[in-house]
């Protein structure tokens, strides 16, 4: 196979051929670290490269006995890890400037991709604090979006994204606490998820949590190796169905809700393209069988200003991580700043009211077992509309996946899936919600979207 063959694949399909002996863990990683050399330079996807570790990591699966092989799911798979997750030996560096030394362990979540044989490639870039839906920093510049460089990938997980979807990396681990998985995936054609709320263990380097609003998830190239992914880092569940079997079985019919109204507050307007592209994948789905209705979703007046006070305290806390803050970029100072204005007593409210909110979004699951909505307002932004200064300027920007934000606030999960390349040649993708603790449902009807509407992957000819 060629060295664009062997990134061109998916996780599963590399895996396998791994432990089939018919590549070597090297050979993929070699290939790999070909393509960044390759990509990198032009995208910026990559805060640090961990070359020399992932082809010593590489040789030790190679030398592995076949039984020691057959049991790794990952084996030889090439990973990039977000930079908010500690990776042992390389600073978390969180989109800063300021360097507060080497994790002295892995994350749990990274510890547990490792134990299933993957090889980390690499730590992607962030915004600072990972507050912003780009990817761009004083400190470690702008990642550009592969599919079209005067764009920007999404954030903050927009680092992870590029790398995979340019073959950089097989697959990701992101975070998310307001889209910040699932926005960049479908920016750059790639399946992201949010699972529900302490599915995956957070670590402690994710000081906040934004007070609930964060998750961990995967970036992947197909619905299989987000099933796979989630199958290897989840937490232990009394579930007897792995999230890859539950992708295997048949379809049922399902109620889909197609919601397009936007939460109180949000000020976001849909395009007319993002609108059709919403109705062409409710329109493929009833075609696929499933039940469609037209719903809003009662968010409720407080829903954006409940995520908001969590979100700008547990920026408060994150800052207050940092030994040197006065390095920290003026607006993540101000934002900090904006947290701390907000009493304790004041958090206290927005998190008992969480329960509230949930009841009220999830009125739509007495219709529907799943809630369809658009990803985005519009196309991924131009690198000039992502704003470089003034907090209050860019949360206002921040605003642009607000269908997104409150399936955080609540903790239900949630992914994106891609549908097709729009008349800029761009990626489009749909959103899907669902129950607490129903990824599976998620997973499966991704799925059956994937095998009806198979999607362009990024070694189609791009601008770049």
């Amino acid at each position: 196979m060629t060295q664009i063959d062997l990134t061109e694949l998916d996780a599963t399909a590399l895996a396998q051929r791994v432990r089939s002996r018919a590549v070597t863990a090297r050979q993929l990683v070699e290939a790999t670290l070909a393509r960044i050399e390759d990509v990198e330079p032009t995208v910026n996807a990559f805060r640090v490269v961990m070359a020399q570790s992932a082809l010593s990591d590489a040789e030790r699966i190679d030398s592995l006995s076949d039984e020691e092989l057959a049991v790794l799911p990952l084996a030889g798979v090439p990973v990039a890890i977000k930079d908010d997750i500690d990776v042992s030996g390389e600073s978390t560096m969180w989109g800063s400037a300021i360097d507060r030394g080497e994790a002295s362990r892995d994350a749990e979540c990274v510890e547990r991709l490792r134990s299933a044989g993957s090889i980390i490639i690499g730590k992607t870039n962030v915004p600072e604090l990972t507050l912003w839906p780009w990817t761009a920093s004083e400190r470690w510049g702008q990642t550009r979006n592969p599919w079209n460089l005067d764009r920007t990938p999404g954030g903050s997980s927009g680092g992870s994204a590029a790398a995979v979807c340019t073959g950089m990396a097989t697959m990701a681990l992101g975070s998310d606490g307001g889209g910040s998985i699932r926005y960049p995936a479908g920016l750059t054609g790639l399946v992201g998820v949010k699972p529900q709320r302490d599915r995956v263990p957070l670590g402690p380097e994710h000081a906040s949590g934004w007070h609930g609003l964060v998750a961990l998830g995967p970036l992947t190239r197909s619905v299989r190796d987000a099933a796979l992914f989630l199958d290897i880092v989840s937490n232990p569940t009394t579930n007897s169905m792995s999230f890859c079997d539950a992708i295997d079985l048949p379809m049922a019919s399902l109620r889909i809700a197609v919601a397009t109204n936007t939460p109180p507050g949000t000020q976001v307007s849909l395009s007319a393209a993002r609108r059709r592209n919403v109705h062409d994948a409710a329109d493929l789905l009833a075609g696929l069988g499933h039940a469609i209705v037209e719903f809003e979703i009662d968010y409720g007046i407080a829903s954006l200003w409940n995520s908001t006070v969590r979100l700008l305290r547990g920026v408060h806390v994150d800052v207050a991580c940092f030994p040197d803050r006065d390095h920290l970029e003026p607006r993540t100072r101000a934002v900090a700043r904006l947290g701390h204005l907000f009493p304790g007593r004041t958090l206290r409210r927005a998190l008992a009211r969480q329960e509230h909110i949930a009841a009220s979004i999830n009125q739509v699951f007495d219709i529907a077992d799943v809630v369809l909505t658009p990803l985005c307002e519009s196309p991924a932004p131009s690198l000039d509309e992502c704003p470089t200064g003034g907090a209050l300027r860019s949360l206002r920007k921040a605003n642009t996946s607000a269908w997104l934000v409150p399936w955080n606030t609540i903790g239900q999960p949630a992914l994106t899936v891609p549908t097709g390349i729009d008349d800029d040649k761009l990626p489009t993708a749909i959103h899907l919600a669902g129950r607490p603790s129903d990824e599976a449902v998620l997973l499966s009807l991704a799925a059956q979207i994937e095998t009806a509407r198979p999607f362009p992957r990024w070694s189609t000819p791009t601008s770049w």
